[in-house]
């Protein structure tokens, strides 16, 4: 798939088969995500692949917050990605000062570029994807036990889409562009 036809074709996709994501595809996803441009290439994004029913059902029970479609989004895929960064980073010079105003922000910058980036190899390679961030990121965080020098910072549905929602309505050029 060209490049032009991945970014226009990629949904956000909330209902997956039950079809099983393969190892070798996830692996290659990570892979291609790791593309993903990023401060100095300090390449802070990392990716644990949540197979197990049970664990995530655990994650619905406890961590989803009241009101989002998340529940019914991880009940239905067969992989959830928790996708986690490396602190104190992005936004760093070696003697760890901050190098711009945006402070700790360009953590999320970075994580951000790596998340699209992961969703589009998973559309090329035929699988669908959403992201999500409405949870209780620190109760979540402690429950997969992500390492002190890490943060959780988004959830990623990913398997084998059952919809094909069509494309939201985009701003035109003139809305979104200015010249100066």
């Amino acid at each position: 798939m060209d490049t032009q036809t991945c970014i226009q074709t990629r949904r956000s996709h909330r209902t997956f088969t039950e079809e099983a994501v393969t190892h070798q595809e996830i692996e290659k996803i990570v892979a291609l995500a790791a593309y993903a441009p990023s401060w100095k290439n300090t390449q802070i994004s990392r990716y644990i692949a949540i197979e197990d029913k049970a664990v995530r059902e655990e994650i619905v029970e406890r961590f989803c917050l009241p009101g989002s479609n998340n529940p019914a989004i991880i009940r239905s895929c067969p992989v959830l990605i928790a996708q986690t960064f490396i602190k104190n980073r992005c936004g760093y010079e070696r003697d760890g000062s901050l190098t711009t105003d945006r402070g700790e922000g360009w953590q999320y910058y970075d994580c951000g570029i790596a998340a699209q980036t992961f969703c589009l190899a998973a559309h090329d390679l035929g699988l669908a994807t959403v992201i999500m961030g409405v949870f209780d990121r620190k109760g979540l965080q402690e429950y997969l036990d992500i390492p002190q020098d890490q943060e959780l910072m988004a959830l990623i549905a990913l398997g084998r889409p059952a919809d094909d929602p069509a494309a939201p309505r985009r701003k035109d050029v003139e809305t979104l562009l200015s010249y100066r």
